[in-house]
């Protein structure tokens, strides 16, 4: 008995040997250069085989080695199963050795009484075996170490049973219903185990007892192998599933570039197939039987990809080249977007083009008498506050003066003189003559009727007539690629832009003048402006610090000399837009003749670029008083992120840039304060389809 007992022990160490070193066998060579390796090039190994020459551990997808692993982890436990079921049915054939020797009648079915069995003890395992047959030691280890040697796969619910062959005979081993072995001193076997029970039924040459052992080893496959997850993580399978259904969706879209459509479809299919086996299941148990067999068809399909699929280098390379291509692209589309921003910031809308034909028209049908402005006696009355507008936008200057008339606490004392071109002049007035004022003044005048403003007195209007400037202008062939199209704007052709310069000449008899682009809203009583101690310089400005793009290096050529010898680098730009101008310090300092030396110094722009901002720069140098902030609120044509605040809290607001609020691309956030001040049931616009 004791040498019995001896024997089983040393047949389940040998088992517990053999299931430990198999597996590294198997899928590591040798143990030595599994010993050798790390663990995911192991892993990766035992999982593909076909890829033995390009084991590179850093290579390996976490994937793939996480799903080796679990594989590994199972099959050990299903060695473990073998050997302990091994070992069961070696004692039942021993007792059964015992009994036939002490003269008890040899059977072959051996039951417990019903009596006799524990209530833990309903899914004992089953063992059927023949009377005549003998199992040793070595013939139980040739069965599980045989039987796995051939198992470098998954194994499948179905398999067929296993078989000890001996002395030519067979007999058939069960594995039990639902495994619950404990071993006394956790060692996995080197201790005695406890099993519930052993029942013996039926008998080998009975087919019908065959199949039941085979209905019954399947279902115990299927139990095992959900208990072995179960015990890693409950959702090990499905994470696999998962992981290779992102490394296929990632292939797939480098598939649709290449034209692979074969491997495209296989690899769809696998994808079908895997996500029907996952549905909704949110465990392992939750999975149908076949849905290793799925994994394993798509892990050789993923193979067969990556195989196919050029290496990362090529596929940097590739998406270098793309990157370069596209950001060319990006560059051109830019510098094509900007050339027809301007385009579109300096054409004039339908509307407002039919708005000065229909006034234009409306004024040449008007009798003469009723073309004249009231209150013209104010017009040169130095006591009052007088407002200089130069545009040839009807609808602009509309808003400009509604707005300053709105806010005004006394508007009679409100004047306006607004210049304008030619085309121009008779919509202006008309537009004027149809929407008067009350008691305030204006006047419209006609830049052609300034007889003094000639190319002999004005560098400027020399420059912009000559041959040069026009072939700037209007033939393609001067621009260079790289030069800001905005410079090239045929809107500095256009006296009216310079006219700002020339503020004494226009007007004589006048002491100080508010100047405003055409582009500005007013929101308060501008009247405390005129009361403003400019301290003796001639321009009132508010400064643009904040920003360094408004800064004078970037408007001015400081490798030029002459530039960096009379001017700061980092001194503080200031805006256009609305300037208190003190046109009699301007006469005292002749500011006129500064400008007209700065502009003839410039003739070939190597000192600056077009613009009257530069101009005004070098001209009001040391001649700028800085005025409150809150007087003049900038960014509203080109900024879509100017503080709320800062808007409600300014007096004069500014579109400055090519983001007008009477443009379609002007944007709309900011158009309602221009909108305000616009009466669209005025009959003009209605007929010309002016909306808000």
């Amino acid at each position: 008995m004791l040498r019995g007992r001896r024997r089983c022990r040393g047949a389940v160490l040998l088992l517990l040997l053999a299931s430990v070193l198999a597996p590294l066998v198997l899928y590591g060579g040798s143990p030595v250069s599994v010993a050798l390796l790390p663990d995911s090039t192991v892993a990766s190994a035992a999982f593909d085989r076909e890829d033995a020459p390009n084991l590179v551990w850093p290579q390996i997808a976490a994937s793939e080695v996480s799903l080796a692993k679990d594989l590994t982890i199972e099959r050990l436990g299903e060695h473990k199963n073998r050997v302990l079921s091994a070992t069961d049915h070696l004692q039942a054939v021993e007792a059964a050795s015992r009994s036939r020797a002490s003269g008890k009648p040899d059977a072959s079915v051996l039951r417990e009484e019903p009596g006799s069995r524990n209530a833990d003890e309903e899914d004992a395992p089953v063992v059927e075996g023949n009377d005549r047959a003998r199992l040793g030691q070595g013939g139980v280890i040739r069965e599980v170490v045989g039987s796995e040697g051939s198992a470098g796969r998954f194994a499948e619910a179905g398999d067929s049973e296993e078989a000890v062959v001996q002395n030519g005979k067979e007999v058939g081993i069960k594995l039990p219903r639902s495994i619950d072995a404990e071993h006394k001193d956790g060692s996995g076997g080197a201790g005695e185990n406890i099993i519930s029970g052993m029942r013996a039924t039926g008998n080998l040459t009975s087919s019908e007892n065959r199949d039941a052992t085979m209905s019954r080893e399947q279902q115990t496959r299927v139990n095992y192998r959900s208990a072995s997850h179960s015990t890693t993580s409950p959702d090990a399978t499905i994470r696999i599933i998962k992981d290779q259904l992102t490394r296929a969706k990632t292939y797939l879209g480098f598939f649709a570039s290449r034209g692979n459509h074969g491997f495209s479809r296989e690899l769809r299919a696998r994808m079908r197939d895997i996500q029907r086996a996952l549905g909704d299941a949110t465990s392992d148990r939750q999975l149908p039987q076949n849905v290793h067999s799925k994994i394993r068809a798509m892990e050789q399909t993923l193979v067969k990809v990556r195989k196919i699929h050029d290496s990362c280098s090529g596929a940097v390379n590739r998406l270098r080249a793309v990157l370069h291509s596209t950001e060319q692209q990006l560059e051109s589309n830019k510098r094509q977007s900007n050339y027809l921003a301007q385009v579109a910031a300096k054409s004039l809308p339908k509307g407002l083009h039919c708005l000065t034909l229909r006034l234009t028209n409306e004024y040449y049908l008007t009798n003469s008498k009723d073309k004249e402005f009231p209150y013209a006696e104010k017009l040169e009355d130095p006591k009052l506050y007088h407002y200089a507008l130069f545009s040839d936008n009807v609808l602009a200057a509309a808003v400009v003066v509604n707005s300053t008339l709105v806010h005004a606490k006394k508007p009679e004392n409100h004047v306006f003189h607004i210049v304008t071109d030619r085309l121009n002049y008779a919509a202006m007035k008309m537009w004027f003559l149809a929407n008067p004022l009350g008691k305030s003044a204006i006047q419209v005048q006609n830049i052609e009727e300034f007889t003094w403003l000639n190319s002999s007195y004005s560098p400027v209007l020399k420059q912009l007539e000559s041959r040069f400037m026009i072939d700037y202008y209007f033939r393609n062939g001067h621009a260079r690629p790289d030069e800001n199209p905005k410079f090239r704007n045929p809107k500095y052709l256009s006296i009216l832009n310079h006219l700002r310069f020339y503020l004494p000449e226009i007007f004589p008899k006048l002491s100080k003048v508010l100047f405003l682009d055409d582009d500005t809203v007013v929101q308060r009583d501008l009247t405390a402006l005129w009361l403003v101690d400019l301290k003796g310089k001639v321009n009132g400005a508010v400064e643009t610090c904040r920003e360094t793009f408004h800064r004078f290096d970037k408007y001015l050529n400081f490798s030029n000399p002459l530039i960096a010898k009379n001017f700061d680098p980092h001194a503080c730009g200031w805006a256009y837009g609305m300037n208190m101008f003190d046109l009699s310090e301007w006469r005292k300092q002749n500011i006129t003749e500064v400008y007209h030396t700065w502009q003839k110094l410039n003739e070939n722009r190597l000192l600056w670029k077009l613009g009257t901002l530069p101009a005004g720069l070098v001209t009001f140098w040391n001649r700028t008083f800085p005025l409150d902030r809150s007087w003049h609120q900038l960014g509203l044509g080109y900024n879509p992120n100017v503080n709320e605040k800062d808007i409600r809290r300014a007096a004069v607001i500014h579109y400055n840039g090519n983001l007008k609020p009477w443009l379609e691309i002007g944007l709309p956030k900011y158009r309602k304060y221009w909108s305000a001040h616009v009466d669209f049931d005025q009959v003009f616009l209605r007929e010309c389809n002016i909306n808000p």
